[in-house]
């Protein structure tokens, strides 16, 4: 069963929108966000986008101190604490922590990725499945009940137009046989669409409501992996390394669907859906190579499927029992009233 709801609403944003233009209006004043990735690339304007609107951002980082660098511009509007994507028991520890922080979670973009890297093993998957869709499956899911507790939040998917390579690969999801880096980008993207899709069916109820989106080609350290000439034959820069596709985004255009999905009121009510441009995209066609969702991205039984095959394969499932899900919110916001009364009184005693 394919979705049907992608239809574009006509926003005042397009392909050259910046981050900045988005957040320009938007007060998120007092609103928490977990970013992946936010410290390279698109992660970084991502962030500086957010932190513009008042928001605090809060970056899991395989090399934190890299990260508290990089990113010491912004003060302590950003919080830097160690997880890897590679590593389950990392974004478990990482997810108890902000959990025991008290704090409701209103929006998680899923940033970070690898792309078109020579075939390494995380477990039994190929790295690009393992980081770009299993470790926020279970990064999300770990985070389910501070996103629950906050009552209307968010959680986007950076997935690409990259999907068009592959649909899901059922008879090989790990590549045990004729890996393709481009194959294996692909599905990893297929992936990260459908887990938006079935995430909003689940998630719906408890106000979480999910996206994913192209943000279009931009030159970031996501190309590391791509040699000088392949970039050349496929036409995006010259023999000087100057990008010559006037298609390609700069990284503060590439921001903007990101933090326009996290934010827009546009969206209210809607979920599951694929976006690229600041709007809804279009169902993809033949005659229009890399533009839109292909169908096998956005079909609710394949997403259905996907959610059933990274949940047996990492053990991670927070709707495996609702109840525990809705005791867990309910114990968020013990603990954040807790938190809250702790401050009113150390203000309290600190006035007489």
């Amino acid at each position: 069963m394919t979705l049907t709801r992608q239809s574009p609403l006509g926003t005042r944003f397009g392909h050259y929108t910046r981050a900045a233009d988005i957040i320009d209006s938007t007060n998120l004043s007092g609103k928490t966000a977990v970013l992946t990735g936010g410290y390279s690339g698109l992660g970084i304007e991502i962030t500086r986008a957010l932190v513009t609107g008042g928001a605090h951002v809060v970056v899991p980082a395989r090399r934190p101190d890299i990260a508290r660098t990089t990113l010491a511009e912004f003060g302590d509007t950003v919080s830097v604490s160690y997880a890897d994507l590679a590593d389950i028991d990392s974004l478990r520890q990482f997810a108890e922590q902000f959990i025991a922080s008290g704090r409701p979670l209103e929006m998680m973009i899923n940033n970070a990725a690898t792309m078109a890297c020579p075939l390494n093993r995380i477990g039994r998957w190929d790295s690009q499945f393992a980081i770009n869709h299993l470790g926020h499956f279970a990064l999300t899911n770990y985070l389910f009940p501070a996103l629950a507790s906050a009552g209307a939040s968010r959680v986007v998917s950076v997935s690409s137009s990259g999907h068009h390579f592959s649909p899901m690969r059922w008879e090989d999801v790990p590549f045990e046989s004729g890996y393709d880096k481009w194959l294996a980008y692909g599905q990893s993207k297929t992936a990260n669409a459908l887990f938006a899709v079935h995430l909003d069916a689940l998630g719906r109820a408890h106000g979480v409501r999910s996206f994913s989106l192209h943000p279009g080609s931009i030159m970031t350290p996501l190309l590391r992996h791509l040699p000088h000439e392949e970039m050349v034959d496929f036409g995006w820069i010259d023999d000087d390394g100057s990008p010559v596709d006037s298609s390609f985004k700069t990284v503060e255009q590439g921001a903007a669907t990101a933090v326009w999905a996290a934010t827009t009121p546009d969206l209210t009510g809607l979920g599951g859906l694929y976006l690229e441009d600041c709007d809804i995209a279009v169902p993809a066609t033949d005659d229009r190579l890399f533009v839109g969702v292909r169908d096998y991205a956005s079909d609710a039984d394949e997403a259905a499927r996907l959610w059933r095959y990274s949940a047996d394969a990492i053990g991670v499932d927070a709707f495996s029992g609702v109840p525990a899900v809705t005791a867990a919110r309910e114990n968020v916001r013990r603990l954040r009233r807790t938190v809250l009364r702790s401050v009113a009184d150390r203000r309290s005693i600190g006035s007489r």
